[in-house]
C-alpha cells in the first residue's frame, strides 16, 4: 500500500519485500536464467560453474522448523513503530531507543527505515514465562534438595 504524505511525496506502508528484492538482483546480474518470470536452476547452476557445491556433506546450522522461518522473513511488515513518550526516558535527547514487540517483525520494520544507522541490538528472548518451549525450560527445586545436592544437610 502507498499513501501521499502532506508534501505530496510516496510513503510504503509496509516493510521492505526481500524476496521482491533478491529476485530483481538475480534479475540483474543473470537475466538468462529466468524463463516465464521464474527462476531456472539449471541454468543457475550452469552459469555458477564450479562455485556451486553439489555435495550433501557441509557444516551449517538448522533446525526444526527453520524452512517456516525463512518463508516468515520474506513475508513484508505492515505494522508500525510508535513511541510511548511517556514511558521514555530523555525522549528529546536520547540517542537510543527502546522497542518492545515480536523480534521478528521489529527486525523487519528497522531493515527499512534504519538501515545502516542502528550500532547495536540486544534481544532478549522470552524465557521462563511458563510457555512451553522444545527444551525444558523450568529448572526449579526446591531448597531441601538443593541443601542435599550441595552438602549442607
Amino acid at each position: 500500500m502507498v499513501v501521499k504524505t502532506i508534501d505530496d511525496t510516496e510513503m510504503k506502508l509496509e516493510s521492505s519485500d526481500i524476496l521482491e528484492q533478491r529476485t530483481a538482483a538475480l534479475k540483474d546480474l543473470f537475466p538468462d536464467v529466468f524463463t516465464e518470470g521464474k527462476i531456472d536452476f539449471e541454468k543457475l547452476r550452469l552459469a555458477l560453474g564450479d562455485q556451486v557445491e553439489t555435495g550433501r556433506e557441509r557444516y551449517g546450522l538448522t533446525w526444526a522448523g527453520k524452512a517456516d522461518a525463512m518463508r516468515a522473513v520474506q513475508i513484508p511488515s505492515t505494522a508500525t513503530l510508535t513511541p510511548v513518550r511517556g514511558e521514555s526516558v530523555d525522549w528529546d535527547t536520547t540517542q537510543n531507543v527502546f522497542i518492545e514487540g515480536e523480534n521478528l517483525e521489529v527486525l523487519k520494520l528497522l531493515q527499512k527505515s534504519y538501515c545502516g544507522k542502528v550500532k547495536m541490538i540486544y534481544i532478549d528472548p522470552p524465557y521462563n514465562t511458563g510457555n512451553e518451549f522444545i527444551y525444558p525450560d523450568n529448572y526449579r527445586d526446591s531448597v531441601g534438595n538443593y541443601l542435599r545436592l550441595t552438602g549442607q544437610i
